[in-house]
């Protein structure tokens, strides 16, 4: 039975303790710590454990073999690096930072205690994801053309209001593409490979008092050639849907809110049919892959793979190395629609 400690009590870590208790067989939740100890009491009485003010505290007193990162982005890195230091694994909520840099010190602290790291994901566990991703990995969509990522979300100025550091460069690193659109942006990494090159614009134009941008626009150009299109935006009243589309040369993928909605390829052996521009209006989308299932059971699946991978029977499928991919596209669009000018991505 693995001991588990959740740093950050707020709505994301309230739904990390759901997953431990889901999980009860494996895992014991034996600490919470937030700064505003009545959430961390709140959290505890539900699904147990010991509640503190801060995660210093807890590792000094507890037992703890996984910490589970779950505080605002800006503070996911000094906490994963003091709980690596005290050599335990580290289960850390999307993105990993809000800067490759400050990324880059957790894969060195990493890599210095020799622990476990995996950054939350869990659309990568999605049935409609895995579906799509092994039809490219075995060649089905063909050479891989373009894809676009697109995050059609509203979000109340209350919504920024309810937290001084919702909106800020500091804490949330940016604004509809770092904190809601970093998912999709990871999925279209996922799909497309490499990203090498990055030109954006960003505006914040339907919300006050935030210092990031509530609408972003962006072309990513990856190794093979393929190109990307980003759109994400807080400021699409009433709020649409998140939407993948991958686009190759002997078919295509669609996939809108985590289902599966259009899915088709060329069988092997077949020349793709010729057919006129924007005719084809077929929705083959296998059973197997429609029913991606409810955010829990994304998140319970990337717990069972961390699981497995501490038992050594599986490799972690998101590391930070992973992650950091994505945070570079979504940094490299910042610093683009700053500057004006395309960027180059490491």
């Amino acid at each position: 039975m693995r001991k588990f400690a959740v740093a950050g009590a707020g709505v994301i870590g309230k739904h990390h303790g759901k997953v431990i208790s889901q999980l009860a067989d494996q895992i014991e939740l034996v600490a919470v710590a937030d700064v505003d100890l009545s959430k961390a009491q709140e959290l505890t009485a539900k699904h147990g454990g010991k509640p503190y003010a801060g995660l210093t505290d807890a590792l000094r007193t507890q037992e703890i073999d996984v910490v589970v990162v779950c505080t605002p982005t800006g503070k996911h890195g000094e906490l994963a690096i003091e709980a690596l230091e005290a050599g335990k694994d580290v289960i850390v909520e999307k993105p990993a930072e809000i800067t490759v840099e400050k990324t880059d010190e957790i894969i060195a602290a990493q890599q210095k205690a020799g622990k476990l790291v995996t950054v939350i994901s869990q659309h990568r566990f999605d049935p409609s994801t895995e579906q799509v991703l092994g039809a490219i990995a075995r060649g089905e969509l063909g050479r891989l053309t373009s894809g676009i990522a697109s995050i059609d979300w509203w979000r109340g100025q209350s919504y920024y209001d309810s937290g001084d550091w919702r909106g800020t460069w500091a804490l949330d690193g940016g604004g509809a593409l770092m904190n809601q659109g970093v998912h999709t942006v990871d999925l279209l990494v996922a799909a497309l490979g490499r990203p090498v090159e990055v030109f954006a614009y960003t505006g914040t134009l339907a919300h006050e008092r935030i210092e990031v941008e509530d609408v972003a626009a962006a072309v990513v150009r990856f190794e093979s050639g393929a190109i990307g299109m980003l759109h994400a935006t807080t400021a699409a009243y009433p709020g649409l849907s998140a939407r993948l589309q991958v686009h190759g040369d002997r078919g295509s993928a669609v996939i809108d809110n985590d289902q599966l909605v259009f899915f088709q390829v060329t069988a092997e052996g077949q020349t793709p049919e010729e057919r006129l521009m924007g005719t084809n209006t077929a929705r083959e989308v296998p059973t197997a892959g429609s029913d991606p299932g409810m955010l829990s059971d994304a998140h319970k699946s990337q717990y069972l793979n961390f699981l497995a991978a501490l038992d050594g029977a599986e490799e972690v499928r998101v590391d930070l190395a992973t992650n950091r991919r994505s945070i570079g596209v979504v940094t490299g669009v910042y610093e683009s629609a700053r500057t004006g000018r395309p960027v180059t991505l490491s």
